[in-house]
């Protein structure tokens, strides 16, 4: 569970990069640094939300790839727009929610940089329920946000 923490430690502090970064740009990737922060959990459950608390620091607001923590990882995050046209154009639902509960592990991520957001929302959630709704609504956010 610790390291499932510090990995969404990561994730997390790309908003304090963010709000951190001077507004011309000045600072550079050679000297940004992520601090650790704990998740702190959201009470908006829908899909959305949730995606932007939690994944876009990585993945970016759009989905693409390219958020302000994106730079730290050993992999570039995956632009998840392009989920369904990667999937032959299907939007591969039960292993999307797989991957992000932590069940299917992802080559691609090496030792997991992607915390497994399973665990994690059960830990901040106020039920197992609660959770799986969230863990549901942002794979369905996901698949919204699909490229046409």
């Amino acid at each position: 569970m610790r390291t499932f923490i510090r990995l969404a430690v990561v994730i997390a502090i790309g908003f304090m990069v963010a709000a951190l970064a001077s507004p011309a740009g000045a600072q550079t990737a050679t000297n940004k640094k992520i601090k650790q922060a704990p998740v702190t959990p959201i009470s908006d459950i829908a899909g959305g939300a949730t995606f932007q608390a939690y994944c876009s620091a990585c993945h970016g607001a759009g989905g693409h790839g390219n958020g302000p923590a994106a730079w730290a990882l050993k992999a570039p995050p995956s632009d998840l727009t392009l989920i369904s046209k990667r999937a032959g154009g299907q939007f591969p639902f039960a292993s999307v929610r797989s991957k992000i509960a932590g069940d299917e592990v992802i080559a691609a991520h090496g030792s997991r940089e992607m915390p497994t957001w399973g665990p994690l929302f059960k830990a901040v959630d106020s039920s197992t329920s609660v959770a799986e709704l969230r863990l549901a609504n942002l794979v369905k956010y996901l698949e919204e946000i699909q490229a046409k």
